[in-house]
């Protein structure tokens, strides 16, 4: 991964600062997200693509046209720290998305919290990466990498990132996660082989 690359495509993509007084959890950048987002990122709660009991969230209507085989920059904004990682996820409909992963919870001062989340170190569809970006202070910057995409043909195929919070006493409506999709479009690219996994 071309590191200055990366950075200039977010500053491309952003063309605004960090946040210093969010009060969400963290915003999806690029991709362009499948429901309007706050500044903060809202709404988020929800598996498996965000929105809350109370706004379900209004549609963006992007959709992000892919080539099959080539790479998609993904970037985002934690504006809330929390210790913890992300994961990504790809499938052909949100129904076909993964759960939460499962949560180990330790006994503190201040009542249960979260401890730890599975990570898959191998993971299979619809998994792409887990264990991403694992931080345990405040990022001075939103993270920003570029994504292999399976070379498949897939109409709306939804892109899901999640955060796993660690240290945490769980939100009722998302538990120890928040969620946000996107929304591609993916072509195949005929020089290259199928992935037949999706």
């Amino acid at each position: 991964m071309n590191k200055t690359l990366v950075q200039a495509a977010l500053l491309l993509i952003l063309g605004v600062a960090v946040s210093p007084h969010a009060s969400a959890h963290f915003k999806l950048l690029a991709p362009p997200g499948w429901l309007v987002e706050d500044a903060r990122g809202d709404p988020q709660k929800l598996a498996p693509c965000g929105g809350t009991n109370a706004d379900a969230g209004i549609p963006s209507g992007a959709v992000t046209p892919v080539k099959g085989g080539g790479r998609l920059t993904i970037a985002i904004d934690e504006t809330i720290f929390h210790p913890g990682h992300y994961r990504i996820s790809l499938a052909r409909t949100r129904e076909e998305l993964p759960p939460d992963p499962e949560v180990t919870m330790q006994e503190t001062e201040r009542g249960p919290r979260s401890l730890s989340a599975t990570i898959e170190t191998n993971p299979e569809p619809p998994i792409l990466l887990d264990g991403l970006w694992p931080h345990s202070e405040r990022p001075t910057a939103p993270h920003a990498m570029y994504l292999d995409v399976p070379n498949i043909d897939c109409d709306d195929c939804v892109l899901q990132i999640i955060q796993f919070m660690a240290n945490h006493p769980g939100v009722r409506e998302g538990g120890f996660s928040y969620h946000h999709c996107a929304v591609l479009d993916i072509t195949t690219d005929p020089e290259k082989p199928l992935d037949e996994r999706w």
